[in-house]
């Protein structure tokens, strides 16, 4: 069966780093480790998110949204990532490229918009604390979450369906590990302005505009907190900000320099690695990043670890 463009709706080869088998092997052990590490993890945040009523507050809300996010991103590539990496076939349906391909972009373009909301709330509590609850009632930070979510989803129909309409020659092979941007494109005979363009306008309001919005918001929020007083408040500031922006720090930094520069510039063992880092670490460092560092999630999780030992006594 054939496509439009004349491109065949055959198998893909995710190359990855099959000429180097004993790499694969150990990038595959650590693959596994950090996938497990990342459904325990981001699901305990948001089964503990709903469960402690102390927890029912916007920050938590948006956070609960961040780690069901990197759950679905996760999940829409490690497992087919695990089977070619420890199988001799690194064959990938058509089917199945295209769904990845779809998702990481849906995922990775909501993220952006979801970090730049989670530092809008970051701002709002901050620097007005004493109207917080009234600008960040629940149905704004709803709406907030609702259009991060299209705003994903339309950047993703779009890219996607100018990505896969490129004629591929025949061409079947794509060099990494999943099904993403930059290796499709380079499976293409030909060359696009349209979609250089439309990449590069996407990038602006997914990936610089979120990003200028967030450094403001902490710009703001740094001149508020040197004005704090209480070293105690100050310290719960920093922390909570902190496990944000370090968050941000991760993931628009390994994005923009993937995405944003020219595609020559970039070796292809480096995009490899970079892909690795921003598909498999970062949303296994998230939930650690934010428990760790966090002291209500701390207690909370001791809340209901207590409650649950109580229950399994009476």
């Amino acid at each position: 069966m054939n496509t439009n463009n004349g491109s065949s709706m055959i198998d893909f080869i995710l190359l990855g780093f099959s000429y180097l088998p004993q790499l694969e092997h150990v990038i595959s052990g650590i693959v596994f480790i950090f996938y497990i590490v990342t459904l325990v993890g981001n699901t305990m945040i948001i089964l503990v998110s709903n469960l402690d009523s102390q927890l029912h507050t916007p920050m938590y809300f948006f956070l609960s949204n961040l780690s069901f996010l990197d759950l679905c991103y996760a999940t829409s590539i490690v497992p087919q990532m695990l089977v070619n990496l420890w199988g001799p076939t690194k064959s990938i349906t058509y089917a199945g490229c295209v769904l990845q391909f779809f998702f990481a972009l849906d995922l990775g373009a909501t993220e952006c918009l979801l970090l730049a909301v989670m530092a809008y709330d970051r701002y709002a509590a901050v620097c007005q604390p004493l109207h917080y609850t009234v600008i960040m009632h629940p149905q704004l930070c709803q709406k907030m979450v609702l259009t991060a979510w299209l705003g994903g989803l339309g950047s993703a129909l779009i890219l996607c369906s100018l990505t896969l309409k490129l004629p591929r020659c025949g061409h079947r092979k794509v060099d990494n590990f999943v099904c993403e941007m930059p290796a499709l494109l380079k499976m293409a005979c030909v060359y696009s302005k349209v979609i250089e363009v439309v990449v590069y306008a996407l990038g602006v309001i997914f990936l610089l505009v979120p990003l200028s919005l967030i450094l403001i918001s902490y710009t703001v929020i740094t001149q508020a907190v040197v004005r704090i007083k209480s070293k105690a408040r100050w310290r719960k500031v920093l922390h909570t900000c902190g496990s944000h922006l370090t968050v941000v720090t991760l993931f628009y930094g390994t994005i923009i320099y993937m995405y944003m520069k020219p595609q020559n510039s970039t070796s292809q063992d480096d995009g490899k690695f970079l892909t690795l880092f921003y598909t498999i670490i970062t949303p296994t460092l998230n939930p650690l990043i934010y428990t760790l560092r966090n002291k209500d999630m701390k207690s909370a999780v001791k809340r209901i670890l207590y409650v649950e030992k109580w229950l399994a006594k009476s």
